[in-house]
């Protein structure tokens, strides 16, 4: 029986470090597509993006082995880079979590936590700010030059 909870611990913490890994991508692909409508003009703060971002993470339990509080705050990093008119945008989530018991020996053995003990998880996506076609085409990315071409 005690070697069946130990395997069962095993396979717990891959099981949580995907889980993360899947909701962190996932927020990371939408803020891409957020970021891609950005305009420089509409005054748009970043921080409305990195909350949006910071929404869909919040499916990520607040539990200390899926997700760290450091000192009362919230251990998610995200950056943010790109607009409308930059080629490519692209969005980074980082975020820590603590190993589970018996996995953190090996994690630590193996130099795979910082030094509070702690695995560090990174995703980052990125994206085209504008589709191929558009950026191709004779009038480039000036919509006036589209409806003069359409007449």
């Amino acid at each position: 029986m005690p070697v069946v909870f130990v395997l069962l611990l095993l396979l717990l913490q891959p099981g949580i470090v995907l889980y993360d890994r899947m909701v962190m991508n996932g927020a990371a692909a939408e803020g891409c597509r957020l970021l891609a409508t950005r305009t420089s003009v509409s005054g748009a703060d970043v921080e409305a993006y990195r909350s949006s971002v910071l929404r869909r993470l919040g499916s990520v339990p607040q539990e200390e082995h899926f997700h760290v509080h450091d000192g009362g705050g919230c251990s998610w990093e995200i950056l943010l880079d790109g607009d409308e008119n930059a080629g490519e945008v692209s969005v980074t989530v980082r975020n820590k979590v603590e190993p589970l018991p018996i996995v953190d020996a090996a994690a630590t053995l193996l130099g795979l936590v910082d030094e509070g003990g702690r695995l560090t998880i990174e995703v980052s996506a990125s994206a085209p700010s504008q589709p191929q076609w558009i950026v191709e085409g004779e009038s480039g990315l000036n919509p006036g030059a589209w409806v003069e071409e359409r007449r």
